[in-house]
């Protein structure tokens, strides 16, 4: 069971205009980018003259892309990569991204963000029709589709096309071919995707931290329903959609995404610096301090700190080298993580009223943990606000909350939740609060499900993730 949640995926792509041994490099460094969107596995796909060259392995970008790895990888015109955390499919290398099938009409390449709602029975339709599969990741089922609709069309862009036509739930995807690069977003938006320029190389990636750090320009972010293809240094746009609602995963902004990305149209900084903000005016209290819990709580904190006057200051040191505590598989291990990871500074939290943001309470045991810490410093009052509304519902959509056994709101009241955890008040940001800072951003309508158990799209009665583990 979880502790805090896991993020989906990170996808990242570039369109070179002439051949470039940089391509496998460059795509490296924007992976990096995105590793706190998946720290289970990556991969690197490049295409030369048609041929496509594929290294992925289970672990982080820097241990899998050492320099004789990268040297795998040939000069190309197109590259795709992506770094992984298991939503559908367990950790293992054989689903770890990108995926690639060569078929009848040559060969395809897939990187996938988000979790799709139909993948048994997508999957059971194309083995009654003599499809292989050799991962157990909704990823190949799209990539299956995409090359049966591929035989029956002109282009790799019309075979995508027709493939959503089938595909139900979260996708944000990369497809390469032997000569083209297109991108995708399902029409409801539920995970970002953004496209840059590197000179005159087109780059996408989930995130437009990752454009930064590469020195690309943040050029727009795909819309829901879009299909972008890039061809013969050519790019052509195409809308899909229909009439369907924006959707738009809102965790993005509470949690998964770095604060110095840009999320459609809004900064995640400022998004969560706004959510401490309200906060402040929701639940205020006398305190000494405000404090966040690294990372996630610290820029609602500043927004806190900054509205009600309380000054800020830092109640830990994180350190970087340990893990995320939702790795770990039993509950001691992930205690032991939670009290290597962060250390309270006993002069600044001793006999002190703290404070404490937080971006969430999933179930409960890292903050206990985290508060416990800081009792033993010396704190003499913790008062606990949280820059979310309680969690309540499962995620269909690209995050492993597939029940909701683990969820502390959804068997406990904030009072008893506060007594459990052991602060001495707790408060949640309302979903009214929530919806006012997500009106800054480019989209109209959000996935809220976590929060309400409400969907953008009708939904399962239930997730059946890893169902076709059994069979390998």
């Amino acid at each position: 069971m979880f502790s805090k949640i896991k993020e989906e995926c990170g996808i990242f792509g570039i369109y070179s205009m002439e051949n470039n041994e940089d391509l496998a490099p460059i795509t490296t460094v924007g992976l990096a980018c995105l590793q706190h969107r998946g720290e289970e596995s990556c991969g690197i796909a490049v295409n030369d003259g048609g041929l496509i060259y594929c290294e992925k392995d289970l672990g982080l970008v820097a241990d899998v892309f050492r320099p004789e790895r990268l040297a795998k990888l040939p000069t190309g015109k197109i590259a795709i990569g992506h770094v992984r955390y298991s939503t559908t499919g367990a950790p293992r290398v054989e689903n770890a991204q990108p995926i690639v099938k060569r078929y009848a009409k040559g060969n395809i390449c897939v990187v996938h963000n988000g979790n799709l709602t139909n993948t048994e029975e997508l999957r059971n339709e194309l083995e009654e029709h003599g499809a292989i599969f050799n991962s157990t990741s909704d990823t190949e089922v799209i990539c299956s589709i995409i090359a049966r609709e591929r035989r029956k069309v002109g282009s790799i862009e019309e075979a995508v096309k027709n493939a959503t036509k089938y595909l139900k739930g979260a996708y944000s995807l990369l497809v390469m071919s032997s000569r083209k690069l297109v991108a995708v977003r399902d029409p409801h938006g539920f995970r970002p995707l953004c496209m840059g320029k590197l000179g005159n190389d087109y780059v996408f990636a989930s995130e437009s931290c990752a454009l930064d750090v590469i020195g690309a320009t943040f050029e727009r972010d795909i819309k829901p329903g879009e299909i972008v293809t890039l061809y013969q240094n050519e790019m052509k746009t195409e809308n899909f959609r229909t009439n369907e609602k924006d959707g738009l995963c809102i965790f993005e902004y509470v949690y998964f995404s770095r604060p110095d990305s840009n999320v459609d149209g809004m900064n995640v900084h400022k998004f969560r610096e706004l959510a401490g903000k309200y906060l402040a005016e929701q639940a205020p209290v006398d305190a000494d301090f405000v404090a966040g819990v690294p990372d996630s709580g610290l820029d609602a904190a500043l927004g806190y700190s900054k509205y009600s006057k309380i000054p800020y200051d830092i109640a830990f040191v994180k350190n970087k080298y340990i893990g995320r505590t939702f790795i770990q598989s039993t509950q001691n291990k992930r205690k032991n993580q939670v009290a290597l990871k962060l250390n309270p500074i006993p002069s600044t939290v001793k006999d002190k009223r703290i404070i404490l943001i937080d971006d969430s309470i999933v179930r409960g045991t890292t903050i206990t943990r985290i508060i416990k810490t800081l009792r033993r410093a010396g704190a003499k009052e913790i008062h606990l606000r949280i820059a979310s509304p309680a969690f309540l519902g499962v995620c269909y959509f690209g995050t492993d909350v597939t029940n909701k056994d683990g969820l502390i709101a959804t068997k406990k009241t904030v009072e008893e939740i506060r007594e459990e955890i052991g602060a001495d008040s707790l408060e949640y940001l309302s979903l009214e609060n929530l919806r006012k800072i997500a009106e800054g951003s480019n989209m109209k309508g959000f996935c809220e499900g976590c929060f309400t158990s409400k969907y953008p799209i009708e939904v399962p009665d239930e997730l059946q993730k890893d169902k076709f583990e059994k069979i390998f």
